[in-house]
C-alpha cells in the first residue's frame, strides 16, 4: 500500500482522485491548527529545517550542513527533534552513547557527527527549553524538522525538497504534502530554489573510527533503511564501490536483528547508529550535502540581523 500511495502522489490518477475528499478534511485539519497555534519564544534565535512532503526529502544532511557552518562561525548551537520512531515519549537529551530506539536514529545521528547538545521531545518548545537549561550558554537552535510544529517560534524556515518536487500538488492523503505549497518560506532548498549538491563521501568509516577509501569497497553487499535505498545503492555503484548484492529495507528500519551478511557490508551513516550494535565491521558511507554560496551569504545575513535583535522567551 505505501508502495502504491508513492505511486498516486506523482500523478493526479485514479487513486489520487479517490482520496481527493479525505485531503479536504486534511487540509481543513491542518489550517485550524495554524490558526490557533500561540508560537513560544525560548529566546535564542531558532532556525527551523524541515519538509512540505512526505516521505523523506533529505533534510537531515541540511541540518547537518547548517550546524557544522554555525560551529564553524564560533556559535554554540543546539538541535531539537521530535525523534521520530522512538520508543519513548519523554523529554530527554541525546548523547553519543544514546540507543536510537530510545532517541530516534536522526537525532543520535546529528549528536554523534556534529558533536552538538541534542533534545527530542514531542513538543519542540519543551525539547528547546530543557536545551537551554542544560546548556545555557547556546547561542542558536536548530530544530530537525518542525515546519509544521507551529508552536516554537522561529526566526528562519528552510523548506527541503527532493528530485519529486511537489508532486501531484495535492494534500495528503491524495498528495504528498503536508500542508498547501506554495506559502511563505526564508530559504527553498531543491525544486526551483537554491541549489543542492548531494553526494557520498569519500571515504567510509567503521565504528573503530578507521577509514577506508570508497573505492577499495568490492564485492559489498549494501544495506539502507531510508526512504529511497535505491537512491543510495546507485550512487555507490557511481562511486566505485563493487556492490554485489542490496537490501532495501523500510525507512528508519530498527536493525534489532542484524542482516544475514557474510563479507564486506556497506550501510548509510543513519543506518549505521542501529546497525553498528551488532556489526561494528560495517562500513558505514555519510552523505555530504553542498549548498549553494547564495545561500550562505543570505543566510549568514539574516541571522547576523537576528542575533543582534531581541529575543524573548
Amino acid at each position: 500500500m505505501r508502495e502504491a500511495l508513492q505511486r498516486a502522489w506523482l500523478h493526479r490518477g485514479a487513486l489520487a482522485w479517490l482520496l481527493l475528499p479525505l485531503s479536504l478534511v486534511f487540509g481543513l485539519v491542518a489550517a485550524l491548527r495554524r490558526a490557533t497555534a500561540a508560537p513560544q519564544r525560548v529566546g535564542v534565535p531558532v532556525v527551523v529545517v524541515g519538509n512540505v512532503i512526505a516521505g523523506g526529502s533529505g533534510k537531515t544532511p541540511v541540518v547537518q550542513t547548517v550546524v557544522r557552518h554555525l560551529k564553524a562561525r564560533g556559535l554554540k548551537v543546539g538541535v531539537v527533534s521530535r525523534g521520530y520512531g522512538r520508543r519513548t515519549s519523554d523529554c530527554r537529551e541525546v548523547t553519543a552513547q544514546s540507543e536510537a530506539a530510545d532517541v530516534g536514529d536522526e537525532p543520535l545521528l546529528i549528536a554523534r557527527s556534529c558533536g552538538v547538545p541534542v533534545f527530542v521531545a514531542a513538543k519542540r518548545v519543551e525539547a528547546a527549553q530543557a536545551l537551554l537549561r542544560a546548556h545555557p550558554g547556546t547561542q542558536v537552535i536548530v530544530s530537525d524538522d518542525g515546519l509544521q510544529h507551529h508552536a516554537l517560534a522561529r526566526d528562519i524556515e528552510i523548506c527541503v525538497f527532493d528530485e519529486r518536487g511537489t508532486g501531484n500538488g495535492w494534500l495528503l492523503p491524495a498528495g504528498p504534502l503536508r500542508e498547501p505549497w506554495p506559502r511563505r518560506v526564508d530559504f527553498v532548498i531543491g525544486h526551483g530554489g537554491l541549489a543542492v549538491l548531494r553526494q557520498l563521501a569519500t571515504e567510509a568509516v567503521r565504528a573503530d573510527g578507521s577509514h577506508t577509501p570508497l573505492a577499495r569497497l568490492q564485492d559489498v553487499t549494501a544495506v539502507a533503511g531510508i526512504a529511497k535505498p535505491q537512491a543510495f545503492f546507485d550512487m555507490l555503484t557511481a562511486a566505485g564501490v563493487g556492490v554485489t548484492r542490496t537490501i532495501a529495507l523500510p525507512d528508519h528500519h530498527d536493525f534489532a536483528a542484524p542482516p544475514d551478511v557474510r563479507g564486506t557490508l556497506v550501510c548509510t551513516e543513519k543506518d549505521a547508529v542501529k546497525l553498528w550494535r551488532t556489526r561494528p565491521d560495517a562500513w558505514a558511507v555519510p552523505l555530504q550535502v553542498e549548498l549553494d554560496p547564495a545561500f550562505w551569504t543570505a543566510f549568514d545575513a539574516k541571522l547576523s540581523s537576528t542575533l543582534d535583535g531581541p529575543q524573548t522567551a
